[in-house]
This record gives structure tokens, sequence and C-alpha cells, in this order.
């Protein structure tokens, strides 16, 4: 293939944007959902409308990173999307439902009129930002242990992803996102309620340090191509530095944590941890979309297609960056028991 032309910097360029997009609905998504997962942890039930106020503006925008990188998968690399589909129907739909359940039971808690339907959108709230989770942990960790594929088609089972290395991925991601939502209680809350997510930011810091080694011992002994991209050079360079970055960061997390004035700290480590863990997911699977087996270049659409995206989404992402961040910018600030409801 030749390496100065646009069918082969193109697909590199897309699979950026799409690792891009993915990265960014786990920061902006993930809060919220681990903020949902620890919903019914919290008693009191002032608290938990407090924990809603501090993302109702703007929960209902970070899917929309969700969809870009779905269609980013169908535009541009067409025969990976036929292929991962197929494997992932039952996780993508279940992960759907929960979404779906979660949203409703967010819109209508704030409308009940009687404690007893709201405590049911309470479960249903939690319960479905835990199985939305769990589930796209599975869908992870399927994807990172191979999908069987000939003649590039998928041959293998729709039941594949219950197998111990993808439900060990979801119960990971789950884990993740949680302590992303203690961490944004931290910063986003006062007193009592912010104090309770402090401890819980530090239990669920050890848990995910235990998931994150486990993950990363697992992970080269998937595949021989994985183990090969961890110690071969030059890429050694690169996974050398992730161990060394997640253990400063976890000493810069604890230390926060024990720090009464710490309030953005955890939470910008807890995404550290994110980010590292993302980067040696792609230094394992680089250049597989499918691994073991289908590239980045056997997955890709015309190199016309392709263009003619990027054209789009060259528009289309600093408009949904800027909406974004003008969001965030305007819904800023520590939230309370007193503080205007947005509902």
């Amino acid at each position: 293939m030749d390496m100065t032309g646009a069918a082969y910097w193109l697909p590199i360029v897309w699979s950026v944007l799409a690792a891009l997009a993915i990265f960014i609905y786990i920061v902006l998504d993930g809060f919220d959902l681990g903020l949902g997962i620890l919903f019914l942890a919290e008693q009191n039930k002032t608290y938990r409308n407090v924990m809603v106020q501090t993302i109702a503006p703007v929960w209902d925008g970070n899917e929309t990173w969700m969809i870009f990188g779905g269609a980013a998968l169908y535009g541009v690399f067409p025969n990976a999307y036929a292929t991962i589909l197929p494997a992932l129907y039952l996780p993508v739909l279940i992960m759907l439902f929960a979404l779906i359940m979660r949203g409703v039971a967010f819109e209508f808690r704030s409308r009940m009129h009687t404690e007893k339907m709201r405590d049911l959108w309470d479960v249903g709230f939690c319960g479905g930002s835990l199985v939305a989770s769990v589930m796209q942990g599975v869908i992870l960790g399927t994807l990172v242990s191979g999908i069987p594929v000939e003649n590039n088609a998928f041959v293998g089972s729709g039941f594949d992803w219950l197998a111990p290395f993808p439900l060990f991925c979801g119960l990971a991601v789950a884990c993740g996102y949680t302590l992303l939502g203690a961490t944004w209680l931290v910063w986003r809350t006062e007193n009592t309620l912010q104090n309770t997510m402090r401890k819980w930011s530090g239990v669920l810091s050890i848990i995910m340090l235990v998931m994150i080694a486990g993950v990363s011992v697992w992970t080269p002994a998937l595949h021989a191509t994985y183990m090969q991209n961890w110690t071969e050079w030059p890429r050694i360079l690169f996974v050398a530095p992730v161990p060394v970055a997640v253990l400063i960061l976890a000493l810069i997390m604890f230390r926060a944590l024990r720090g009464k004035e710490s309030r953005r700290v955890p939470f910008f480590c807890a995404l550290g941890w994110f980010f590292l863990s993302f980067s040696g997911l792609g230094i394992s699977i680089w250049p597989y979309i499918v691994p073991p087996g289908m590239t980045i270049w056997q997955a890709s659409a015309p190199p016309s297609s392709q263009a003619f995206l990027l054209v789009g989404a060259a528009v289309l992402i600093p408009l949904i960056l800027s909406y974004t961040a003008f969001a965030y910018h305007v819904f800023r600030g520590t939230v309370n028991e007193h503080s205007e409801s947005y509902h």
C-alpha cells in the first residue's frame, strides 16, 4: 500500500477521530452513568436530588459522541460494522434498552407526587445506569478478546460475549464509571454529601487499581499480537510509562481525597486513569479494528467516501465541542440542597 496516498492516511485520520469521540463519550457520559450507579447508595432523598441537579443541565447531550462514533463506524468502516454488530447484537440492544430506561426514569422521577413512585423510578435510574455501564464494558471486552471472522464475515456465536474476559471488563468499566461519578460529586457538591463521596472515591480508587492491573495482565495473554505490541521495540517506549503514570496518579488521588481543599483533582486523576487505560488498549490492538484479523484499511470505505464524510466531520465536531463547552461553562459551580432546580 502506498503510504503517501489517501487510501493509507484517511483510515488513520478516521481512527483517531473515532477514538477521540469514544474517549469524549467516556469523559462526559461516564460520570453521569457512575452517578446513577451510586444513586441508591445515598439514602437521603434530598441529597439524591442534589446529585441529579449536578448533571441535569448537561446529561442528555452526552450521548452525542456515541452516535458520532457509531456513524463513523457505519460510514467509514462498513466491513467492521457488518462484522462487529452481529457479534454484539444482544449486548448492544441491552445497553440501548438500559439507556432508554435510565433516561425515562431520570425525567419521570422529578414529576412523581408520591414517594413510592419516585422510589420506583430511582431504582430504574440506578439499574439502567448499572446495566448500560456493564454492557459497554462487555462490548469492549468482546472486541478486545477477538471476533472470529472468515471472508470478512462474522462466524462466531451471538453469545461469545458471555466469556470471562468480557464480563470482567464489564465490571471494570462499571467500577470506573462509578469512580468518575463519585469524584464528580466531590467536585460539584458540598458538606456532608461531598464527604460521603470522598469516602466512596477512596474505596472505588483501590478497586479500580485492582481492575486496571487485572486487565493489564490479562490482555497480553489473549493474543500473541498483543504481547508483541507490548514488548517489541519501539512500542515498548509507549507502554513502559503507562504503569508508572497510573501509580503517580494514584498517589495524587489519595492525597487529594484527604485534603478538603482539593475538589477537582480526584476527578481529573480518575480521567487520567481512563486515558492511560484507553491508550494501553490502542497500543494493544493497533492497527486492527476487529482484532485479531481485520485492519483499519481492510475495513474502510473507498477514499472518496471517507473524504466526503471528513468534510462534514470538520464542521460538526467543532460545533458539538463548542456547545458542550458552553453548557458546562454556564452551569459550572457547586450544587447544594438550596440550588435552583433545572427540571
